[in-house]
């Protein structure tokens, strides 16, 4: 962790970003219950409610994230044309400002000076103080985001960027809603009580996510995977495994975590809407998973009390380190055959050979030394 430089005097306040969260927050918790007293909100008002933090939750986390600020797919036009507007609806910048800031805290993620929401400045200023004062960390440099630039989806958002989030936070409400008979019902639900909903959930990647949470593949940062982020901001939760994997289209990256954001972008690949989609190989993640298993084990050791045992256990420590050696030393082999194959032209008989056999059983030899490893660690009690 690295000490703050001192600053010679305090950042000045952004007052339009206090204007929207006093304002937005204030409105949150007066008007929208008194009219919710006052008058019926019925089934079509929360069903737009409903939409609109699907469209803004899902623009921000496939679009922006996903899409804009990692590379992680490529998509159609018309899908880029959704999360432009519903991206503006959320309300948090454009996305050439978003998709550069993001990209300046995974460069510099956790230091003090150059992260712009560093969670070693503490949780208010991860979760949303780092907006309210343009402190130096979060000046914009758009030398990281010339692709973002040439955009021209991203271009006219930004150019009319306040026009295009007014427009989606209270002209789009205000319309749906006129159609229903319920103009204010539908933006105070789908524009008012959404958008904040929607600011919270998204800041908690910054402030929760670095806080309470597993590191299973990194200790190198402090970001965390935890189940119940992602399950309320659209698969962003399993954030340890993104921040070592940035380019992956997958948060979750087993079947069974919840991450609707990667189920979105995986089905709209199968009509052709979304491709290019990147995942990170297997062999990769099983190494990054039982390497993080050597390093609780091996901090264990240094804690466990008993020389008997502590002899026996760094003895077969040592062993399974020499076994993990042999097994990068075999994928790095196979990682050459394979290059080479794609130089001679042969990489599909390559791949279909015995050599893709040879991969998946290396996967599957760190999947049961991860197990061996983990028991080891048990032992150290």
């Amino acid at each position: 962790m690295t000490e703050p430089a001192v600053e010679p005097a305090r950042a000045p306040l952004n007052t339009p970003a206090i204007i929207l969260f006093a304002v937005s927050t204030a409105a949150t918790l007066t008007v929208f219950p008194w009219y919710a007293w006052a008058h019926h909100l019925g089934a079509g008002a929360w069903s737009f409610f409903a939409f609109c933090m699907f469209a803004a939750g899902l623009s921000i986390t496939a679009g922006y994230h996903r899409l804009w600020s990692h590379r992680a797919y490529e998509a159609h036009w018309s899908l880029r044309v959704f999360y432009m507007l519903f991206g503006a609806m959320a309300f948090q910048n454009s996305i050439l400002i978003w998709g550069s800031m993001h990209r300046v805290h995974h460069k510099n993620v956790d230091d003090v000076d150059h992260d712009p929401y560093s969670i070693n400045r503490g949780f208010w200023f991860a979760h949303m103080g780092w907006m309210l004062r343009n402190y130096p960390s979060a000046k914009l440099d758009f030398s990281n985001a010339q692709d973002l630039e040439r955009d021209p989806i991203v271009v006219f958002q930004h150019r009319y960027y306040l026009a295009v989030a007014l427009g989606m936070n209270f002209g789009f409400p205000l319309l749906v809603g006129a159609l229903y008979g319920d103009p204010w019902g539908f933006l105070l639900l789908g524009g008012l009580l959404r958008l904040v909903v929607n600011h919270h959930l998204t800041f908690f990647i910054n402030s929760l996510a670095h806080y309470w949470g597993r590191r299973p593949y990194t200790a190198e940062n402090t970001a965390r995977d935890n189940d119940l982020i992602a399950l309320l901001t659209y698969g962003e939760g399993y954030h340890n495994f993104h921040h070592l994997f940035q380019w992956d289209y997958r948060n979750g990256v087993r079947w069974w975590q919840f991450d609707p954001t990667k189920w979105w972008i995986a089905g709209w690949s199968a009509v052709g809407v979304t491709r290019g989609l990147k995942r990170t190989p297997e062999f990769k993640i099983q190494r990054a998973m039982l390497q993080r298993q050597f390093e609780k084990t091996q901090a264990r050791l240094k804690a466990c009390a008993h020389s008997g045992r502590l002899a026996v256990l760094q003895k077969l420590l040592e062993h399974e380190l020499e076994a993990f050696y042999v097994t990068l030393n075999e994928w790095k082999h196979l990682q050459a055959e394979r290059i080479d194959a794609a130089r001679k032209q042969i990489a599909g008989q390559w791949e279909n050979s015995e050599a893709r056999r040879r991969f998946r059983a290396l996967e599957e030899s760190l999947r049961l030394q991860r197990r061996r490893v983990r028991l080891l660690r048990l032992q150290t009690v």
